[in-house]
């Protein structure tokens, strides 16, 4: 579905059921090509790929289990072999994440860029293994699909081979998130479940009564007052909670200052300067990059856009401050996972203290953000989940002038400082990741768009 839509989705789960149906009287080679020619037929190279890359990594983690990875953990050179799924979805997620040196398996036929949906034959792995003569090799693969035609060749290379049947597979227990062998910090896609059949089912149930509530629940937060808002929607399923609520404390707190406050948070989706604006229950500005002309029109709260350059943005910034409050998210892209990318120091510039917001939401079905084109929908994905939820939790302002040892500290240190807190907080891992790195890993560019857009 990340790939080809809902619409392939829903033919997919109807494909699936029917050859339920017949399996005592089709062969397990039969349904594998039929599914593969429904998954494939008609989709981009690129896009197939890049789904592969960026979306499925995280599904098939959660798949792992602790005996399997320790079946191959400290082996110098690992071959895995795919017989049911084509290499091209598992091949990214095996070298990437599991540091499987070798991966074969079959392949999807293609035409001038396009995938025609027929499943080739099983490769031998001659080709894949030359490189590894000599070498001490375990293998790894499904019983399921063994046969002693296919990896005869290949298991010959192996000092050990690995075969695993689904019985023995259900009695694994799950990898915990702290021992993935490469930690998840980015992934890409809308489904935030695993898609087995009943949860697919179950969501293509809902998506017909989520459309018109996605619709209500939006012009909830873009036509009425805040506390009408917040309160119709939590009748409607959209939870919010507010921690250490700050209304009427910045009115008091410097009401001299010729400027506004100068509001700093972690990146969660879209909606986190509507939701801290929410809980102030007054209007502030927010910084955008990158964001569509159609979630700027709509949304509720003044944004400026941002153009990357220092002294440009700076300006803008600062003209900002001056009419009033103003949210800025020093990551400057969104992470679903819980890490803080590096904060820029540009806007704990501006000001002599910030006040540090803490976010947390929870999306049971559907991500309210991405890479791909369709950023302009990712508050309308938000808004479908069933029941969404967002913590905001107001934090004490920090100073951004700082002495240590005598010396006034840069506003890079300041900023990590920052991060370390807002990370302390929510129990975040900060890292020393940034949007480049995000975008570079995700959708194969830097990130990077045209000001002129």
């Amino acid at each position: 579905m990340e790939a080809g839509g809902f619409l392939r989705g829903f033919i997919m789960l109807c494909v699936h059921l029917v050859l339920w149906c017949l399996a005592p009287l089709l062969p397990e080679e039969v349904k594998l090509k039929v599914m593969v020619m429904v998954c494939f037929f008609g989709l981009k190279e690129k896009k197939v790929a890049r789904v592969a890359r960026a979306a499925l990594p995280k599904h098939f983690l959660e798949g792992v289990g602790m005996e399997g990875l320790e079946a191959v953990r400290g082996v110098k050179s690992v071959v895995g072999v795919s017989r049911v799924i084509p290499r091209v979805m598992v091949k990214p997620f095996l070298e990437d994440y599991l540091g499987v040196d070798v991966v074969v398996g079959r392949e999807v036929k293609m035409v001038r860029g396009f995938y025609v949906g027929l499943l080739e034959n099983m490769s031998d792995g001659r080709l894949e293994l030359a490189d590894l003569e000599g070498e001490e090799m375990i293998g790894f693969g499904s019983s399921s699909g063994y046969s002693g035609h296919d990896h005869h060749h290949l298991f010959s290379w192996c000092k050990e081979v690995y075969l695993v049947t689904p019985e023995e597979k259900r009695k694994w227990s799950p990898l915990p998130r702290d021992q993935y062998p490469k930690p998840l910090v980015f992934h890409d896609g809308r489904l935030a479940f695993r898609p087995t059949f009943q949860a697919t089912l179950a969501m293509l149930t809902w998506l017909p009564f989520s459309l018109p509530l996605t619709i209500f629940r939006t012009l909830i937060f873009v036509t009425l007052p805040y506390p009408v808002s917040v309160a119709i929607g939590s009748v409607f399923g959209v939870r919010t909670r507010v921690i250490n609520s700050p209304v009427g404390q910045a009115k008091a707190d410097h009401p001299r200052n010729p400027k506004g406050h100068l509001y700093v948070c972690n990146h969660r989706t879209l909606l986190d300067p509507v939701y801290i604006a929410a809980m102030l229950n007054k209007k502030v500005s927010a910084v955008t990059y990158s964001v569509s002309r159609l979630s700027e029109w709509i949304s509720p709260i003044p944004t400026i856009r941002l153009t990357r350059d220092r002294d440009e943005d700076r300006r803008r910034m600062e003209e900002a401050l001056r009419r009033g409050d103003l949210v800025v998210c020093p990551e400057g892209t969104t992470c679903r996972e819980p890490y803080l990318l590096r904060f820029s120091p540009l806007s704990l510039e501006l000001v002599d203290e910030v006040y540090l917001v803490a976010l947390v939401n929870w999306s049971d079905m559907f991500y309210g953000n991405s890479t791909g084109r369709s950023k302009c929908l990712d508050s309308f994905y938000y808004f479908m989940n069933p029941r969404p939820a967002y913590d905001v939790e107001f934090m004490e302002k920090v100073p951004t002038r700082m002495v240590v040892d005598g010396k006034t500290c840069e506003s890079k240190h300041v900023a990590n400082m920052v991060q370390g807190e807002i990370g302390r907080v929510l129990g975040f891992e900060c890292t020393k990741f940034t949007r480049e790195n995000k975008y570079l890993a995700l959708a194969g560019n830097r990130g990077v768009v045209d000001a002129n857009q």
